[in-house]
């Protein structure tokens, strides 16, 4: 998984960056403001299943079949009534006839996610190497493609055509993993009282999802709103060099849920100390990652982008910060998704939603595309931290976080 992750991400620096340099600010904007409109609705395709399918195929492998069936035919319908809330959304912006067209052609790749539950099996059964396979083959086409179309001239158009033939190649690439494995067909199993089971805990975790994409993506939408279609093109260049950081946490908390999942069938002891690791775990590789990018982001986006980028600098110097309460968000996910606690997660996402949108109208139009990532970092800190103080029953993964954040105490401990 690393090893696909670090390939991504070179691949990110190398053909992502020569694009973005290619396209210029202006309608690398406009292609970052069409992912993030499709991503903001991407996530109500996901029905919030993810984790929840994972944990249920830990408890009981033997109902593997209907469990990846059930959930790949409601992704499916539920990636359905997303392509046509997207469409329906495109109603109520102020994008031309080509910006809606882009958004539609990158919204048609939210069907292929239904296969994501073939990742769920891999995960439950800590095989993530199958689908880092995957993910490079994926990664192989889309940028082979990306380095054709920038040696040609090629228009935006095809670029964006590239976002759709990755979520087809994805998913097509599972597929052949699985059936590899010569595990039968899930997809001809549908129990529908399995699919009431799995959506009454996950229904919250629809809402999560789309809060937390929120608050991730809005302040690229009303940055374009406010400040204009290159803005969005400086400030996405910043935040793609701060979010590459982000496959860390994801990286490391799939591959050990299961095994957090299993601790606390053992003992509640066993269980909390395997958190309290992987958060400051998590907590001091996100620092490690934040402080010398603060000291180089201007060197490093003239390096990459170009002078023709250069003010979004002082963007990276700031958002770079948000990855701390990413790293620690993700990290105690799967708190809340052990316990059971989907409706908490959903206030949890829902706070730093709201307070997002709030900060990004209190900063962007005073303080410009800095005000967008200092909005971002404080909303994290919202929803991944300052959530935790209002609610007794989270108090005990906010003392986790807390010694995540300040270690001392395994000092304090080892002497006395």
């Amino acid at each position: 998984m690393f090893a696909e992750k670090i390939l991504r991400l070179i691949a990110g620096l190398l053909v992502g960056i020569w694009v973005a340099r290619y396209l210029g600010p202006e309608q690398f904007g406009v292609f970052s403001y069409v992912v993030a409109f499709v991503a903001i609705f991407g996530g109500i395709a996901k029905l919030g299943l993810d984790g929840i399918v994972v944990r249920e195929l830990v408890r009981e492998p033997s109902k593997r079949n209907i469990y990846l069936g059930t959930s790949f035919w409601l992704k499916f319908v539920g990636a359905l009534i997303t392509l046509g809330v997207v469409v329906f959304a495109t109603f109520f912006t102020s994008n031309d006839h080509t910006t809606n067209f882009y958004i539609f052609i990158i919204a048609s790749g939210i069907v292929f996610q239904s296969f994501e539950v073939i990742d769920f099996y891999f995960q439950s059964r800590v095989l993530s190497k199958f689908v880092s396979l995957c993910r490079m083959s994926q990664l192989l086409i889309s940028s082979l493609l990306k380095i054709y179309f920038v040696l040609t001239g090629a228009g935006l158009f095809w670029f964006v055509v590239v976002s759709l033939v990755d979520q087809a190649t994805l998913a097509v690439s599972l597929y052949i993993a699985y059936r590899y494995q010569k595990l039968g067909s899930f997809y001809r199993h549908f129990d529908l009282l399995t699919a009431k089971k799995l959506l009454t805990d996950s229904w919250p975790l629809i809402f999560s999802g789309l809060a937390i994409m929120i608050y991730v993506r809005i302040d690229q939408i009303m940055i374009k709103e406010m400040l204009g279609e290159r803005e969005v093109g400086l400030y996405s260049a910043a935040v793609r060099l701060s979010e590459v950081w982000y496959f860390i946490p994801v990286v490391i908390t799939s591959s050990l849920f299961p095994a957090i999942v299993s601790a606390k069938k053992v003992s509640e002891g066993l269980y909390r100390q395997r958190l309290q690791r992987l958060c400051t775990l998590m907590t001091w590789l996100a620092i490690a990652v934040a402080l010398p990018v603060t000291f180089l982001a201007d060197s490093v986006i003239v390096l990459l982008y170009g002078h023709q980028y250069r003010e979004a600098g002082g963007v990276l110097a700031i958002h770079i910060w948000g990855a701390v309460f990413v790293f620690l968000g993700v990290a105690s996910g799967v708190f809340f998704t052990a316990e059971n606690w989907t409706k908490k997660s959903l206030c949890r996402t829902g706070s730093g939603a709201v307070s997002n949108v709030l900060f990004n109208l209190a900063l962007i139009p005073r303080y410009g595309i800095s005000g967008g990532a200092a909005a971002t970092v404080l909303s994290q800190f919202v929803a991944n931290f300052l959530y935790d103080f209002f609610d007794n029953s989270t108090r005990a993964i906010l003392i986790i976080k807390i010694k995540a954040l300040f270690p001392i105490h395994y000092v304090w401990r080892k002497r006395g």
